[in-house]
This record gives C-alpha cells, structure tokens and sequence, in this order.
C-alpha cells in the first residue's frame, strides 16, 4: 500500500566537521502546488545535524510527513556479506547505526573519526591507501542506477575529494539512530499506513526528472531553479534565488511529493528482504 502524506520535507546534507553546517539545508511543502520554502533553525545561522533530528522528531508528530535524506543509509554489505570485512561489527542497518554511534565521540553527530581512525583500513584517502579501484564498493541500488545509466554513485569508502560522501553517510547513520526510535525508516521499516517516514534519496535523480541534463544537475540562478520546480509541478520559487544546497532541497522535495504516490517506486523489483534489512534502498530508483 502507498503511504499517503500530508507533507513533505528533503535534508540536503553535510558530514562537515564543527556543530553549524552550511552545507545544510532544509525544504518543506505541503500537499498540492505551493512551491517547498527553507526552513531555518531555532534562533537563526546554520544548522547542526542535531537540531536537524530535533526538528525532524518534532515535525514527524506534527502531521505525517515523508522526509528525505540525500545520504547512503549503510555501507555496501550483500556484494561482500559484511559493512567491514574482518572487523566485527552488526550484520544489519538499524543495529549499525547504533555501532557508528556508539563509537563515535565526534561533535554534533559527526563521524569523521571512524573513518580517520576506528576503521581506517577500509577508506580511500590518497594514493598512499593503494589502488583507489579495491576501494569502489557499491551497494545493490547503487549498482543498479549505474546500469540504467543513472551515473556511477559515489561510495562510503572513498574518504577523497569534495564529491566524497563518506562521512556525511556516517554522519547521518548516527542521525538514523536517534531518530528511529521515533520515524520508520524505509526500507528497514515497511512504509507505514498511517504517520511519518524517513527515506533515502539523490538530489541528482530530481534533477534528471525535472529536465536537468546529465552532469549539470546544480541550479546556479532562478530562473534554473524555477524552470526545474514547474517541471515537477510545483509554483515557482519567489524572492531572491537560495544557494545550491538550497534550490537542491527545494526542487527534491517539490519532486519527492509528485513521486511518493507512485506504487512502483516503493517496490524496486531488484528489492528483496536482505537488501532491505543491510544496505536499503534510493527512493526512486527502480
């Protein structure tokens, strides 16, 4: 069954270091037309990752609403049967966030220092780590977008580079926990038929559906922004343009309320129960 929501919210994420993030932003809409605005912090300034799961748990009770989250929910784990091979750590989702969590110390949620240090190893930070190649792992969503010819997603275990997404991935592992307890997270949890839920996502994939060519998936002006938005259905954006991490949030979540409502896309034929239980699934690939 479909889950139906009355709102829609999309996080365009950070796993910066520090406690105030400007790499973050938050995007809200209701149901129907009205372009998604920016949602701000208490008290103004940037976010933290903390007052982003405070403010997700308050607005979850609020109205049901489906949140998106543009990280890797976990590691690569059916290609090799393991999120670190030969280290000792869980064997599913949920219970590997908790493991980030609890070995992690960093501030405001984040989680540099598992891959700095805890488990080293398995990251790519330069040449002196050998052949980058060893460390391209993917999960099964991951492979599948790139055979569709969605572009080769980046993985958890490369460390390198500003496209890196490593530790904004365990950064928000360490989120998934202190929310779940609060919001079902798909596909870990089955979409509930009634109440909020938390779901992966690719800002990239919003921005192939709302026309954006290959590689150019970035909106630097307005009128980019406001072409994008009406491609998806929604009003234009209205007042001075947002920065990318912005018009990001804006454009996916004004895409993540035309798309929730397609059956398909909340059943991936690729999709099977031990897929879902270690490594989840892309909203919106299929």
């Amino acid at each position: 069954m479909t889950p139906r929501f009355t709102r829609y919210a999309v996080i365009d994420w950070s796993g910066a270091k520090g406690s105030r993030h400007k790499g973050i932003a938050v995007a809200l809409c209701e149901a129907g037309a009205a372009v998604p605005t920016l949602q701000q912090p208490k008290g103004g300034g940037f976010w933290s990752r903390r007052a982003v799961a405070d403010w997700l748990i308050r607005t979850a009770r609020e109205a049901p609403t489906l949140f998106g989250f543009d990280f890797s929910f976990a590691p690569p784990y059916i290609a090799r049967q393991s999120y670190l091979p030969g280290d000792e750590v869980p064997t599913a989702g949920p219970a590997f966030w908790a493991y980030v969590d609890s070995v992690c110390q960093d501030e405001d949620l984040g989680a540099a220092s598992l891959l700095e240090h805890t488990h080293r190893r398995h990251f790519y930070f330069g040449k002196a780590d050998g052949i980058k190649a060893d460390y391209m792992h993917n999960r099964a969503c991951e492979g599948h977008y790139n055979g569709q010819g969605g572009g080769k997603p980046s993985t958890v275990y490369d460390a390198i580079g500003a496209a890196q997404v490593a530790k904004a991935s365990f950064a928000g592992m360490r989120l998934l926990h202190h929310v779940h307890t609060h919001v079902p997270v798909w596909p870990f949890d089955p979409p509930p038929k009634t109440g909020s839920l938390v779901v992966e996502i690719y800002t990239s994939i919003a921005a192939r559906a709302a026309g954006r060519p290959k590689g150019k998936a970035k909106m630097r002006d307005l009128a980019a922004l406001n072409d994008a938005l009406i491609a998806v259905e929604s009003q234009p954006h209205v007042g001075l343009p947002p920065d990318d991490h912005g018009a990001d949030a804006i454009l996916t979540a004004a895409w993540l309320r035309r798309a929730a409502p397609r059956p398909s896309l909340w059943n991936p034929a690729p999709l099977d129960e031990k897929i879902a239980a270690t490594e989840g699934w892309t909203f919106g690939i299929i």
